[in-house]
This record gives C-alpha cells, sequence and structure tokens, in this order.
C-alpha cells in the first residue's frame, strides 16, 4: 500500500535526511518535496534521486495553494527552522492546510530536547515549540513529535562546551547532570519511522546517547591519551542572567534562529534538568545500532572509537 508523505523543510540538513530515511525505509513510500516557489536545486536533486520524489511549490501565505499541495497525503512532515515566522506562523499555516486537505497525521518540526516543562523566558525556541504544540493538540489531527535531545554536533560545533585546545569540558551546575544527545541521522531515521507508523504516539522520545560532562571528559581523556579536566562555568542560573543580557543586546533582536544567547539558553535548559528526557523510547522501532557521543568525538579527533 503507497503511503505519500510531505515533507517541508526537505532541502535543510535535516529534512534531507528524513526524506533519504522515508525511501530507505519502504518501497511503497512517496515523498512530496515542498518548496515555498518553483523549485531550487536542493529539491531538484532530491527528485533527481528517486522516481518516487515530487517536488511542489505552494507559498506559506496561499491558503489554497498549501492545500492543493497536500491533497491526497497521508502525513505531513515540517522539518523547518527558524523563529516565530516559521515555527509558529508557518507551520500553523501548514497545519490548517493539512486539516482542510484531510491529511490524517502531522509531525511538527520539534527534534528537540524536551520543552514542555522549562521555565517561562528560559528559552525562547523551546517556548516557540512549546505554543505550536498547542495549536497543534487542539486541530483535528494526530500528531506525533520527535523528542532527541540535542544534536550531537553540537559538541564539536557551535557549542563552547568542549574546549579541545584547553582539555577541558564545561558544565553548569551540575558535572553529572544527564544530557541527552542524538545525531541528525538517527534523528531522522526515527522520524521515518514515526511519520509510517500509524500508531505513534503524540511523543516519541528517542536518545543516541546519554552522557554528562563528566563523562565527556572521561570519553576523551581515553580518546587522547590526554587528560581532559571539567569546569565549572557557574549556575544554569546565572548562565539564564547572562543569556537574558545577550538577547536585550543583541542587534539582530529576535529574527536570528541560533545568536550566541538562545545557544546560552540551550545549555540553561539541559543543565538545569529541566529538558532532560524521562521516556527514552530507542527500541520502539526495533533494534538499531545508534551513534553514542564516543563515536562522534572518534570521529571529530580522528581517533579509534574502540576503548
Amino acid at each position: 500500500m503507497t503511503t505519500t508523505v510531505l515533507v517541508a523543510g526537505a532541502t535543510g540538513d535535516l529534512g534531507a535526511r528524513i526524506v533519504r530515511a522515508l525511501l530507505d525505509h519502504d518501497p511503497d513510500v512517496r515523498v512530496r518535496v515542498l518548496t515555498r516557489s518553483g523549485s531550487s536545486p536542493a529539491a531538484d536533486r532530491l527528485a533527481a534521486a528517486s522516481d518516487r520524489v515530487s517536488v511542489v511549490s505552494a507559498a506559506y501565505d496561499d491558503h489554497d495553494a498549501l492545500v492543493s499541495a497536500l491533497a491526497g497525503v497521508d502525513v505531513a512532515v515540517a522539518a523547518v527552522s527558524g523563529t516565530r515566522s516559521v515555527i509558529v506562523d508557518a507551520q500553523t499555516a501548514l497545519l490548517r492546510a493539512a486539516v482542510s486537505a484531510g491529511v490524517p497525521r502531522f509531525v511538527p518540526s520539534d527534534y528537540s530536547a524536551d520543552y514542555r516543562a522549562i521555565t517561562p523566558g528560559t528559552n525562547r525556541n523551546f517556548e516557540l515549540r512549546r505554543e505550536f504544540a498547542a495549536t497543534v493538540d487542539a486541530a483535528p489531527v494526530r500528531a506525533t513529535s520527535v523528542l532527541n535531545g540535542a544534536f550531537t554536533d553540537m559538541l564539536t560545533g557551535q557549542a563552547p562546551m568542549i574546549l579541545f585546545d584547553r582539555r577541558t569540558v564545561l558544565y553548569w551546575s551540575s558535572a553529572d547532570q544527564v544530557l541527552d544527545f542524538t545525531t541528525k541521522d538517527d534523528t531522522a531515521r526515527v522520524t521515518a519511522l514515526a511519520a509510517l507508523d500509524p500508531d505513534a504516539p503524540r511523543y516519541v522520545e528517542v536518545a543516541g546517547d546519554r552522557v554528562t560532562a563528566r563523562s565527556v571528559a572521561d570519553t576523551l581523556s581515553q580518546l587522547t591519551g590526554t587528560r581532559f579536566r571539567t569546569q565549572w562555568a557557574g549556575t544554569a542560573s546565572t548562565l539564564s542572567g547572562m543569556a537574558r543580557i545577550g538577547r536585550r543586546l543583541s542587534s539582530a533582536g529576535d529574527e536570528e534562529p541560533f545568536p550566541a544567547w538562545q545557544g546560552m539558553q540551550y545549555f540553561v535548559s539541559m543543565f538545569s534538568g529541566e529538558a532532560e528526557l524521562h521516556h527514552v523510547a530507542n527500541d520502539r522501532y526495533g533494534p538499531h545500532r545508534w551513534t553514542s557521543v564516543r563515536d562522534v568525538l572518534a570521529a571529530h579527533l580522528d581517533a579509534p572509537a574502540s576503548a
């Protein structure tokens, strides 16, 4: 039986991975890649890679065009990234069109730690997701959100938790706070499987790895043969105050998706424990070799992952 999945944001990093995961999982899956206007080189590449991929165009402020793009779709998957104009406004437009088109299922663009219990004012991006979640819950669709903690590449990218040149791992409040990490490929796999699962719950929680600042330092020490130490960088509350100041002083205001102060807010949510996942179900879709934090650090250091 053919299943048609529309993916919004398919030309982005995570969205393209979700498209590939959908195609790899089931030969009967058909994917529609939604673009805002006309085709794009990235969308064209996805379509050229498989005859099961088609490209449809619709602006988010064109309700009729969105409804037409969603006609006959079994599940709509959002993999968009941005601030309020995207996470709330564009997704709301997509959701309303999905309801009008009779699409039974919807996967919001969450792909994050658990935003449901964070303190108001401590994480803008999480609060936007929580706001849209309320809209989804009020709509006549069956929704499934994927919560995966933070993307593991944060550890070797823009997040300043690991200071490789100083052989130091920073932490706030506690070096033993559990931190959830999942790679984008593993997140895409789960998203594809959840999208194709008619019995998927409202939230699917997965964590490719669960570590602490202390265990990350130990792992780096083992991989490099040189001692990495942990360093207390303050409390989560202090960091939250610094993020608020950075937000007020930011020249970009609230339009930039990932300014430095937003990165601080992610660490506040994680190291305070408020965003920790509590119902991780890695085995929901069968056995899988999850990519660990150790794997990612070893690849970054070009070192063997085995102890």
